[in-house]
């Protein structure tokens, strides 16, 4: 039995598939790369987030709350924590504060993480989203950075 044509074929075949494993590793792969680099996602200026955070709660708020059935609030508190993320992606990026100066709001806003980690709309995770949201509003207030 001659092996000498299987083995041609499968050295050719790697040989093929080498090949085509280092051109995709440089040119159009690294193009593919920077250019997704280049439409990455800026982050929110500071005073943006603030504002949609802020809207957010207040939103909340002229809805009337959150009914005491369970299953009825969860929207709403997704809808409090998207903008309360964006606005620590911001608060991470200002350049003329440190995170000593983020420190209590850092701090509400990981409250608020714990509180959504907890699950769909349970009871207990309400004060700790919604609540902390309310919190956080009054801190941004009290610390402006004008």
């Amino acid at each position: 039995m001659n092996m000498g044509w299987g083995r041609s074929a499968a050295a050719a075949l790697l040989a093929a598939a080498v090949a085509i494993g280092v051109s995709g590793c440089g040119g159009q792969a690294e193009a593919e790369s920077k250019s997704a680099a280049s439409t990455a996602k800026k982050p929110v200026s500071l005073e943006k987030a603030t504002t949609a955070f802020e809207a957010a709660v207040t939103e909340f708020d002229a809805t009337g709350g959150c009914p005491s059935a369970a299953g009825e609030c969860w929207d709403k508190m997704t809808a409090v924590m998207q903008p309360a993320r964006e606005l620590r992606k911001a608060m991470n990026s200002h350049k003329d504060t440190g995170p000593e100066f983020w420190s209590e709001a850092y701090a509400l806003i990981d409250t608020m993480e714990d509180g959504i980690a907890v699950g769909e709309d349970k009871f207990s995770n309400r004060p700790a989203v919604l609540g902390s949201a309310h919190d956080l509003v009054d801190w941004l207030a009290a610390h402006p950075l004008q």
